[in-house]
This record gives C-alpha cells, sequence and structure tokens, in this order.
C-alpha cells in the first residue's frame, strides 16, 4: 500500500476462531481504496476464516478492526454493508430459481427506490455485457463462469467501497479464471474499489494484486509487493 493512501480497512492483532479453536493468531493486515490485496497460503491457513471475521459472521476474539479510520468493535454483516463492505463467498452463490434480472434485484435490495435500481442494474449489465442477453435466463442454467459474474454483479449492486471475495476462481476452468480475474482488477480501477481476495490459483492471483500477504497457522508468514512473488524462486521460497 502507497505511504500517501491511507487503509479503508486496518486488521492489528487480530485472535479468532470456531468454537474453542483458535485459527487467527495474530494477523495485521491492511487495505485501501482502489488496490487489489490477494491472500494466499495452503489449505487450513486461515484465509476463508479472516473474511468471515471482517465481515461479522464470526466473532473478534482479541485485538481491532478499524474501517475508515473508525473502529468497529462488534462487527456484523448489516453495519458492514452501510459501511462499505460487501462479501463474495465461495460457490457462485445465486438463487438458482430466480433470473438473472432477479438475481441482480436481490442484490441492490436496500436501494431507495426503483429508478435507483434499473439504474443501477444497467451500469453493471455496461460491465458484464454477457449478461445482458441472459437476463430473464433462471440462474441454475448458466454456466460456472456465468454464475460467478452474476454473483460478482450482485455484490456490486450496492456500489461497495470494498470487497472481500472468497476463492472466485473456485470450479472454473483456466481461461475462464484469468477472465474472472481480470474483471475484477477492471473493476477496482474503475470503480476505486478496494478488493481483498482469498484465491487458491496463486500465480493467477498475483498477476491482478497489487500486494500480497502470505498465511501459514493463522499468521501472515510474508507481506510484500504481488510483483515480486511472480519470481517463481521467491514464490518457492515463501510459499512452498
Amino acid at each position: 500500500m502507497a505511504d500517501a493512501t491511507p487503509p479503508f480497512l486496518r486488521l492489528e492483532n487480530l485472535v479468532a476462531g470456531y468454537g474453542r479453536k483458535q485459527i487467527l493468531n495474530g494477523l495485521q493486515i491492511e487495505v485501501a481504496l482502489g488496490e487489489v490485496v490477494a491472500i494466499i497460503g495452503h489449505n487450513g491457513a486461515g484465509k476463508s476464516t479472516l473474511l468471515k471475521v471482517i465481515f461479522g459472521m464470526l466473532p473478534i476474539w482479541q485485538g481491532s478492526m478499524v474501517v475508515s479510520g473508525t473502529e468497529v468493535p462488534i462487527p456484523s454483516p448489516r453495519d458492514l454493508l452501510k459501511k462499505g463492505i460487501a462479501y463474495l463467498p465461495q460457490g457462485n452463490r445465486v438463487f438458482g430459481d430466480l433470473t438473472v434480472h432477479e438475481n441482480l434485484e436481490m442484490g441492490g435490495v436496500t436501494l431507495p427506490n426503483r429508478f435507483a435500481l434499473e439504474e443501477r442494474v444497467k451500469t453493471l449489465l455496461s460491465k458484464f455485457p454477457h449478461l445482458k442477453a441472459r437476463l430473464r435466463q433462471r440462474a441454475s442454467t448458466l454456466s460456472g463462469g456465468e454464475k460467478q459474474m452474476l454473483a460478482l454483479a450482485c455484490a456490486l449492486m450496492l456500489s461497495p467501497r470494498m470487497l472481500l471475495l472468497d476463492e472466485p476462481s473456485l470450479g472454473l476452468s483456466a481461461p475462464v479464471t484469468l477472465d474472472a480475474l481480470q474483471k475484477i482488477k477492471t473493476i477496482s480501477r474503475e470503480t476505486g474499489a478496494g478488493i481483498l481476495l482469498v484465491e487458491q490459483k496463486v500465480r493467477e492471483a498475483l498477476q491482478i494484486a497489487d500486494r500480497v500477504y502470505v498465511m501459514r497457522n493463522g499468521v501472515v508468514s510474508y507481506s510484500g509487493q504481488s510483483v515480486a512473488l511472480r519470481d517463481e524462486a521467491k514464490l518457492r521460497e515463501v510459499y512452498f
């Protein structure tokens, strides 16, 4: 993160887990608006747990979370949505029995009126033109890549300032993965939104991320500019 850009999201000494099992062991992470930050690490490192804690789906045990300069001691999804943070979990989460258009309407359900809703749908269809031809199609009939694009478009309906993305490439082929991740990068550039991206496809994530955190056993074992880890030898040193 550039020194001149204050973080929109800052986590300090974050400790959390499930039940009595501690998963996160004192994390320190920052994300500024307009940057893509990748979280990488082996299975079980705590990556998905981290996003759930940030979005208020799991409680913070110790440490602090600061959003836009204000500490959020007990985050909840409702409050975080109001603060401009949206969360896209694993698995192409769309309403299969609803049409593409109806899914987008669900994403913008809290917009003030019908006009604002339709204007937002129109804006997003210009960014996801492939969905425009499928507006009346049930989401269950879409391909995996199309469902991921729809899920991403739904997450953008409320114009979030930050997106939390948990493995958006899950189940996608290599070409579709590259297209999906590049779309995420483009969205950040065009909207100025910050993106915190958890991704198992490490090399692909490094191609679009500005910075990267490597997690191991619930702690950050490495942080730095993503370009440094595009070198295969350096990636193997810090990741494998």
